[in-house]
């Protein structure tokens, strides 16, 4: 994912479950390590949630919001939040077949 040239007036959104304290305590790092091109979106504080999934299907799987309008779920959604920080690269094992297979029922 080629995040150097997206523009920040833009930024990719991240939508998590606020209740969830594992959630919260990923998004906490994760906040600390971002650069501005992404933003954080607790599911229970959204206003206006149109032209995002119900609900319920939000708060079982990751969702990233991508500048262009695409949305990414689960593993894809984890590997490309983390993009937006100098770690990325780090997180892109997620997508080894295997791995990817733990990783998408977690």
């Amino acid at each position: 994912m080629d995040i150097e040239n997206q523009n920040p007036e833009h930024p990719a959104t991240l939508y998590y479950d606020g209740r969830c304290q594992l959630c919260m305590k990923e998004m906490t790092r994760l906040g600390r390590l971002k650069n501005e091109q992404l933003q954080l979106a607790d599911i229970h504080q959204l206003v206006d949630a149109s032209g995002l999934p119900e609900r319920d299907v939000l708060l079982r799987t990751l969702h990233l919001r991508l500048p262009d309008g695409r949305l990414l779920t689960g593993v894809d959604a984890n590997v490309a939040a983390w993009e937006y920080t100098r770690y990325g690269i780090w997180f892109r094992w997620m997508h080894w077949p295997v791995l990817r297979y733990v990783a998408d029922r977690v």
